[in-house]
């Protein structure tokens, strides 16, 4: 594949490239699932509250632009039905100029009213899809992760209470959509890809995710997001 002109900010700005056509490397089905007590609502206030000793497995993704990087944040919204949690996800319009059409956490860039991550996360979880933070029971940050799109994320990861009701932006969001914690937490769900151009290469994870009738195709930086969330918590 012939190395497309910089700059450009995603590997979806590649000419041809498909994600959900790329090769499959590897799967980590050998590694062991999140058990069902670590994806409690209380096992994951306690392990925010008293944090274990770990490193996350992804930290930065190759550049592919020459912009400044810039701050931003994103809510990892863990919905905490009875039965079972789940994790609210999106699916970005096709028309955006970063990582459209691609599944993503609520979130954007900092901007300078916000006090810090946790309420540039908050406010644009209200603005994308009318989550109010009411709902919200924040419990903490992942490190930060820094994308080819030259965005340093830092992820909020909190509680959702249920009985919120959504009113999603059309500008921003196609979809909104959820996929149960106990999925995303298991290593064997976890697809490992690569692509080379030019002198880059860039690895990354997918985790397709049936719902229904429809493949919700979750990869790139959000796929990263939640594998550190995996390893955060199951340390």
């Amino acid at each position: 594949m012939s190395t497309p002109p910089r700059p450009f900010t995603s590997l979806s700005q590649i000419p041809g490239f498909d994600p959900r056509q790329a090769p499959v490397i590897g799967v980590d089905a050998h590694l062991p699932a999140a058990s069902p007590e670590q994806l409690q609502p209380d096992s994951l206030r306690q392990r925010f509250v008293q944090p274990p000793i770990w490193q996350p497995e992804l930290r930065a993704e190759p550049i592919l632009t020459e912009r400044t990087p810039r701050a931003a944040a994103v809510l990892v919204p863990i919905i905490t039905y009875p039965e079972r949690l789940t994790v609210l996800l999106t699916q970005r319009t096709s028309h955006l100029s970063n990582h459209s059409g691609q599944v993503a956490f609520p979130g954007g860039k900092v901007d300078p009213e916000d006090l810090n991550a946790e309420a540039t996360a908050l406010r644009e979880a209200e603005e994308e899809v009318g989550l109010a933070r009411d709902f919200v029971q924040v419990l903490g940050t992942l490190p930060v992760y820094t994308t080819g799109s030259a965005f340093m994320v830092t992820p909020v990861v909190g509680l959702v209470r249920p009985g919120f009701s959504l009113s999603p932006n059309p500008g921003e969001v196609a979809q909104v959509f959820e996929v149960p914690l106990d999925f995303l937490m298991n290593p064997a769900n976890h697809r490992r890809h690569f692509i080379e151009f030019g002198d880059v290469r860039r690895d990354w994870f997918s985790m397709p995710y049936l719902d229904g009738h429809e493949e919700r195709f979750i990869w790139g930086a959000t796929a990263g997001l939640l594998r550190n969330l995996y390893r955060f918590i199951t340390a």
